[in-house]
């Protein structure tokens, strides 16, 4: 078959990449309920079984952009093999590990898996016709909160039925599959981006980035003002900027200061920070919230499988959210569903404020919860493709999903502050604590609907000339 007709089914290429965002989503979500229990099994503490979570957030935070940044450059096709190879090895080492330090070195490996996403992006544009590219991009974000919520269901029953090693033997098979479907059948890119990586930026980035988000992910445990968190943010402090100054004098930038003024982007992005600081810190708050004693004065008294279970109506409205957003999108804008999303992602964090004392309560305000992250990551995807030349698709949308990992490091760690503070004896949180916490996230998710009623809109960015005409079409677009 030539490379002329394998371009011809884009379908096929697109069950692929699903494939790969579905195995890489999953693995984010589905060792978070099972701590207790891997901790146990490697005979380690609560303080080193964390690292599990830290060094696969970590690698997939430095990653991203990067990965995406030399797909954009050497060929996506080529990058999404690699990349699914890794999760592959990464699946293997950490479903054999013997010991927690091999474990968490799996863990940084699977990290890798973050390009996944903006390379499919890019691969989408690149391969499928006009009218379809909205729909796939919408869909395949929102895989990756549905394999978020597909993780907390799926955790409990696998470990209960085959033993945690099997939620890395089950992404390991799907990523092994998908690694080989790719090679075969996913085409080359036909848009490369000239120039050399430049490896000094891509150090300054992982830099500023570690620093950040080891101090934020670690400051809990660590204490705040400990001498090593504090030197973290300072490093991150120093190093950002150095970063930016650098990535804005280079030649051959691995993240486009041009490209990152676009206000479309910037103003995306901003809402993709204030976004994931809610839906990664719901996603991790939420079955401890329903697995808390009923002594607690809130809790169910759930397992983590009756909490999983509790939570599949929020990931099957976010799986069919995802599915018409391309149709919602084409009808009202991108930036109408975006809007839209940040909205009910408020109501629904507001409902559960002031409603939690029922199952069938937070099954409809998570319900609510659910289609909202399924139009809000689908719209911030197809906004962020459609502002930038195609040759820089990559990185564009590498360094929006980095921003919402960000923004759910950063979420996370306030929201455990908040939640913990004036613990009960017994080590749970006292109701005021989750209802404190809720009610901070529905005012950044309220932030979120602001900041997404100012984002511009702008035409799809088809095509892209290199050199001058790339300035030229940067610049205008930034003016716009």
């Amino acid at each position: 078959m030539s490379a002329t007709d394998r371009r011809t089914d884009y379908r096929v290429t697109f069950v692929v990449l699903c494939v790969g965002v579905a195995s890489f989503s999953l693995l984010q979500s589905m060792v978070n309920p099972v701590l207790p229990t891997i901790e146990k099994a490697l005979d380690t503490d609560q303080a080193t079984v964390t690292w599990v979570l830290t060094a696969y957030l970590l690698s997939a935070s430095v990653f991203t952009p990067i990965i995406g940044r030399i797909g954009d450059k050497v060929g996506k096709e080529r990058m999404l093999v690699f990349t699914l190879a890794a999760l592959t090895v990464g699946s293997l080492m950490a479903a054999l590990a013997p010991t927690i330090g091999v474990l968490i070195a799996a863990r940084a490996v699977q990290g890798l898996g973050g390009g996944v996403l903006p390379l499919t992006f890019g691969i989408i544009r690149d391969e499928f016709p006009r009218d379809k590219v909205a729909g796939a991009v919408g869909t395949s974000a929102a895989l990756l909160a549905v394999g978020g919520g597909i993780g907390l269901v799926l955790a409990g029953p696998v470990v209960d039925a085959l033993g945690y090693h099997w939620l890395f033997w089950l992404p390991m098979i799907l990523t092994a599959v998908a690694t080989v479907a790719a090679a075969v059948w996913v085409p080359e890119s036909p848009e490369r981006t000239p120039g050399r990586i430049n490896v000094a930026t891509a150090f300054l980035l992982s830099g500023w980035l570690v620093a950040l988000l080891l101090a934020v992910s670690q400051g809990h445990s660590w204490g705040w003002s400990s001498p090593l968190t504090v030197t973290l943010f300072v490093v991150a402090a120093v190093v950002l900027p150095v970063w930016v100054l650098a990535e804005s004098r280079s030649d051959s930038p691995l993240v486009d200061m041009q490209m990152m003024r676009i206000p479309t982007v910037w103003t995306v992005n901003l809402v993709a920070l204030l976004f994931g600081m809610g839906m990664y810190s719901m996603f991790a708050f939420l079955p401890a919230f329903l697995q808390s004693p009923e002594d607690t004065g809130y809790g169910f008294g759930l397992s983590v499988t009756e909490s999983g279970l509790i939570l599949l109506p929020q990931t099957a409205a976010t799986f069919v959210a995802g599915l018409v957003s391309g149709r919602l999108a084409a009808r009202h804008g991108s930036k109408a569903i975006l809007v839209a999303g940040a909205a009910l992602t408020a109501a629904g964090t507001f409902g559960l404020v002031l409603f939690h004392e029922s199952a069938w309560q937070v099954v409809v305000e998570t319900t609510v919860l659910g289609l909202a992250f399924g139009l809000a990551f689908a719209a911030m995807s197809n906004l962020v493709v459609a502002a930038v030349p195609q040759s820089q698709t990559g990185v564009a949308s590498g360094m929006n999903a980095n921003i919402r990992t960000v923004g759910g490091a950063l979420g996370g760690a306030v929201l455990a502050s908040v939640v913990t503070a004036g613990a009960r004896a017994d080590g749970y949180p006292v109701e005021a604590g989750y209802v404190h916490g809720f009610t901070l996230l529905g005012i950044t998710a309220t932030a979120a609907a602001l900041v997404a009623l100012l984002v511009p809109v702008v035409r799809a960015v088809t095509h892209v000339v290199p050199g001058p005409q790339l300035e030229a079409e940067l610049e205008e677009l930034s003016a716009r």
